[in-house]
């Protein structure tokens, strides 16, 4: 039990210190256009996808928080109609973050205007429990394209290495930043 308390007590002096040198608005705001940048080289035609959107939510570098079993953070920017609308942290457990990767970026898109209406209503978002995300893998690319996914909130995970592939966004918490 012990233990358990000291790797919280971790985790938390580990976020609080990733809190107190947040990026500023406009580093956040550069990082998540660079995040869509990178995502538009990697997946063709998903600028398109993304333009026709109700909204964008980026985390542009997510990082891993503590040793072994610890969790992940990031902040991000909600693109509504391509402009900064509001900004959001985003937390979880470690599970889908591979050892070898420092970070990772996540976009997830809310498709439809009632999928982002109901996004913005919650005070947290926990996915999984208020809601799914379709996640897209590169070899499930093609069906955003052909109508196959019609998905109300599609979410892409990727690194530097391009999108990542058996990894889920379930249980990770989006909560509202006041900036």
């Amino acid at each position: 039990m012990r233990l358990i308390s000291q790797t919280g007590l971790v985790i938390c002096l580990a976020m609080l210190s990733l809190v107190s040198r947040a990026d500023s608005v406009e580093e956040l705001n550069a990082k998540a256009l660079n995040a869509l940048d990178f995502l538009s080289g990697q997946v063709e035609g998903v600028e398109v996808y993304l333009s026709n959107a109700a909204g964008v939510l980026v985390f542009p570098n997510i990082v891993k928080v503590g040793f072994g079993s610890g969790g992940q953070y990031g902040e991000g920017v909600l693109l509504v109609e391509q402009k900064p609308d509001a900004y959001y942290s985003r937390a979880g457990a470690t599970f889908g973050l591979q050892l070898r990767t420092p970070f990772k970026s996540e976009v997830i898109v809310f498709v439809t205007e009632q999928a982002l209406a109901e996004f913005r209503q919650r005070r947290g978002f926990e996915v999984g429990i208020d809601g799914s995300v379709a996640l897209v893998t590169m070899e499930a690319v093609a069906t955003l394209f052909t109508g196959q996914m019609n998905d109300p909130v599609v979410g892409f995970i990727f690194s530097n290495e391009g999108l990542m592939s058996n990894l889920s966004l379930e249980g990770a918490k989006i909560t509202k930043l006041a900036r």
